[in-house]
């Protein structure tokens, strides 16, 4: 049965929540917030959980005609995956590293073995018994000691993102009795094995701004902070470099970088800072034996390579450039060898490596589908002549090559299973640029069965979106997508303003003041589809999540008329709300990516977008929103304010529905089987809104 029967004769009774006027005035401004009594912190109000309780009810029962092609859809996507499958093998130390999946296992076992074959594994953990008794369960990094005994891992129950870690013997399998409360989960060894540094949360904001170290057999109580970060804007992290010398504090905006170093062997020693703190200079920094390479902005939008050496790190002007800056390229990082660098770069919105050996001879490796995704695998070990990339299209799954770089030969070493009749070469992708309102050109990656399409404008388009942070979502396989495409449906992702596809310029008119842009883009690129005959008017969905989620509530209050159907997930809806309270988890560190609003200037930029400041009283499409209780990157009242607000104000009777996980935060549900449903969930809403 198809939604669209139901759609003028929606059920009746979609939950009516209490309105408590509440109101918000910054710069002289008065909003009223009916809904915002919704926020609890604490996530125990009664009347919150009623109301998210009768919107799942109500969601449910909307939903039931579709509930056994749901299933349908979820075992469908079930049956493409692997049952029995494992990584391949990776050399770290004397080991080989490598993960398995058996059966109807959600999670992974992790072992070891001297050997390629894994003929003599040695299991290091099983998440599946890590993961029982609890609704959600994350691993987060696991990390083995320098001397390789010792194995310490970090958990996460309840979807937070608030990591506990552990400490276990690998060979007797014994767990220590330390443990590790309130961290963000990483774990960086020193080079004696008994020492660990940490970063420690703030459980209110739930930012990392402490790094503590901590002595094995000690208790946390007494663990001893190195560093603390009072500027809340930043995010923190932890690593090492790469010949394990330096144990690095990673800070960072979205605009500016700052760096903190410790000698590996001298863990009771103090962290010193690399180079001076500079507001908007952004770099990334590694070291092999006595040189850094700074991957840097300074004097280059696009990012340049520079080294340094221990005795002018500290003064950029005293770098050396290796690689210098391009208008037209992106440089996005280096890999480190003892006789190599690998540099990833992006030009025109493509990904290459560039392999540069000790002679500085520069070889290029590149691929040949329109759109692809392309990046350095793991490569533990830098004495070594061939590296590892990851090489994935829209119509090739997953593959893990090994390159010569030497020669730039590749050998193919794993590459996704698709179980079922898929065949790479029913399908085609195609790269399109789009040109926007403002004449930009916009890139556009799709993909459709070659059968089933006909560039008449009779398919049905789902629309993918992301433009914010400057993270580009790049073309992937993805096996659950077939279940769209062999149904008939054009696949597009819009490479909006916001990302970094065509370089730091195209994230910087995509944020802040030039939000809108993104906004534009998305609607512009459904516009040009449909009229290039990719798509039909009246079978048009998108969907996005989190930033990609904020993207869908501004189209559907710009452009309602263009989509059938959208999918809002663990969206980011209440911006000016949610970014003048330093309170929320978060809020500090995104004043670089939206402006803070505290400023009047940017209070008005916000303002004008804000989907939930902005539902009017027009019509809609149909709308699935869907959110975790425990999402602690967008709290879960931001959605369910606006499915409230959004029942008041539209005017017409399209399916609105509002699913709420009581167990999960921003990254969904856990497992590998379990996350399935979610997708199912949204295929099964649009597919069911087109009488085929």
């Amino acid at each position: 049965m198809a939604l669209s029967n139901l759609s003028l004769s929606s059920l009746p009774n979609a939950p009516v929540a209490r309105k408590q006027p509440h109101t918000l005035t910054t710069h002289k401004k008065i909003r009223i917030d009916d809904y915002y009594w919704m926020r609890d912190d604490e996530r125990t109000d009664p009347a919150m959980l009623a109301h998210l309780a009768a919107e799942n009810d109500y969601c449910e029962q909307q939903l039931a005609p579709i509930q056994s092609f749901q299933k349908q859809l979820f075992e469908e996507l079930k049956g493409r995956i692997v049952k029995d499958d494992n990584t391949f093998p990776v050399k770290d130390g004397q080991y080989w590293y490598h993960s398995e999946v058996r059966g109807d296992d959600e999670y992974s076992r992790h072992y070891r073995s001297r050997q390629m074959d894994a003929a003599d594994k040695q299991l290091l953990l099983d998440v599946n018994i890590l993961a029982e008794g609890f609704e959600f369960y994350e691993l987060g990094e696991v990390a083995i000691s320098p001397n390789e005994q010792l194995l310490a891992y970090s958990e996460d129950t309840d979807g937070r993102r608030i990591y506990t870690v552990k400490f276990k013997v690998i060979d007797n399998d014994d767990l220590l009795e330390d443990v590790l409360e309130n961290t963000e989960g990483q774990i960086v060894w020193a080079n004696d094995n008994k020492t660990v540094f940490y970063v420690k949360k703030d459980l209110k904001t739930l930012l990392g701004y402490q790094v503590y170290r901590h002595v094995l057999g000690t208790k946390q109580a007494h663990d001893v902070l190195v560093y603390e970060e009072q500027d809340r804007s930043f995010f923190m992290g932890l690593g090492k470099s790469r010949d394990e010398g330096l144990i690095i504090i990673d800070l960072a905006t979205t605009e500016t970088n700052d760096t903190w170093v410790l000698d590996a062997d001298q863990p009771q020693g103090v962290f010193t800072q690399l180079l001076p703190r500079e507001e908007g200079h952004e770099f990334d920094v590694d070291k092999l034996g006595d040189t850094f390479y700074i991957v840097t902005n300074w004097q280059a939008k696009n990012f340049r390579l520079m080294t340094a050496n221990t005795s002018t790190i500290a003064d950029k002007t005293q770098w050396l450039e290796h690689t210098p800056h391009r208008d037209s390229v992106l440089l996005e990082g280096v890999e480190l060898f003892d006789d190599f660098l690998v540099l990833t770069e992006r030009e025109q919105g493509q990904t290459r490596f560039v392999v540069i050996n000790k002679q500085q001879q520069r070889m290029t490796l590149e691929f040949d589908d329109p759109c692809y995704y392309a990046a350095i695998a793991m490569n533990p070990e830098h004495d070594t002549h061939v590296a590892r990339i990851y090489y994935s299209s829209l119509t090739t799954p997953g593959s893990l090559f090994e390159v010569d770089l030497n020669n730039g030969d590749k050998t193919l070493l794993k590459q996704q299973q698709v179980l079922g009749s898929f065949d790479p070469q029913n399908y085609a992708s195609e790269r399109l640029m789009v040109t926007a309102r403002d004449g930009i050109k916009v890139p556009v990656s799709l993909v459709y069965r070659k059968d089933s399409f006909a560039k008449n404008g009779t398919n049905p388009l789902f629309q993918y979106g992301y433009g914010a942070y400057g993270i580009t979502i790049d073309p992937s396989f993805s096996s659950t997508s077939l279940s769209l495409l062999d149904r008939g449906f054009v696949y597009a992702i819009a490479h909006v303003r916001g990302s970094e596809m065509l370089g730091r310029d195209w994230y910087e008119q995509g944020k802040k003041q030039h939000k809108q842009n993104s906004f534009n883009d998305f609607i512009d690129v459904t516009k040009a589809l449909v009229e290039q005959g990719y798509g039909a008017q009246d079978k048009v969905f998108a969907s996005g999540g989190s930033a990609g989620g904020l993207l869908m509530g501004a189209v559907v209050n710009q452009a309602p008329a263009l989509y059938l159907g959208i999918g809002c997930h663990v969206p980011f809806l209440d911006v000016l709300t949610t970014m003048l309270d330093e309170s929320i988890p978060l809020t500090t560190n995104e004043y670089d990516e939206w402006g803070n609003p505290n400023d009047p200037a940017y209070y008005d930029v916000i303002a004008q977008y804000s989907p939930y400041d902005n539902i009017t009283a027009q019509a809609y499409p149909h709308i699935l929103v869907t959110t975790g209780l425990h999402d602690s990157q967008v709290q879960y009242w931001e959605p369910m304010k606006w499915v409230a607000r959004m029942r008041e104000y539209k005017t017409d009777d399209n399916i609105l529905v509002f699913k709420t996980d009581m167990d999960a935060g921003h990254g969904g549900a856990s497992g590998r089987f379990k996350s399935l449903e979610e997708k199912a969930l949204e295929m099964a809403f649009f597919i069911s809104l087109i009488d085929f």
